[in-house]
């Protein structure tokens, strides 16, 4: 019998503390993580940037629900003293693409639409945002991020 080999987990580069959690593709995954996020945020005395973190999270989550066909989603938070950074990977699998139709463009979101505006708002409240893949490791996992917390001071 052999012995079990840890995975390594990737440390965070701006230091302080990283947690995850893994929520089945459920209508309640944005409500777990914004529930997460907020108990998070708070005991790491970062109670300012809760709003904005449950609404950024929850769009991420949302879209993820929504636009996949991923059976996880997953939200890894990185948080030191200055800010926090939110990840939310799913599995890719485009709900459009399942039976071999595409999805259409969706068109350029107005004011008056409920939907169609979240990346936008993510973008409007973030430090920076933005999207990545799974990589060699995992191939067809999309990563989207946000960071929050204080800007920079300039000199």
């Amino acid at each position: 019998m052999s012995a079990a080999t840890p995975t390594p987990v990737q440390l965070n580069p701006l230091g302080g503390e990283s947690y995850r959690l893994t929520l089945p593709n459920t209508a309640n995954a944005p409500k777990f993580a914004r529930d997460f996020l907020t108990s998070l945020l708070r005991v790491s005395r970062h109670p300012g940037l809760v709003d904005d973190a449950r609404l950024c999270v929850t769009e991420l989550v949302t879209n993820a629900h929504r636009h996949t066909r991923t059976p996880l989603i997953r939200v890894h938070v990185a948080v030191n003293r200055k800010r926090v950074t939110v990840a939310v990977t799913d599995d890719g699998g485009t709900v459009g693409t399942a039976l071999g139709t595409t999805l259409r463009p969706v068109p350029a979101a107005t004011p008056e639409q409920e939907h169609g505006r979240g990346l936008a708002l993510v973008e409007s409240l973030a430090l920076a945002w933005g999207t990545g893949s799974g990589g060699e490791r995992h191939p067809g996992r999309t990563v989207v991020w946000f960071t929050l917390g204080r800007p920079e001071a300039t000199a």
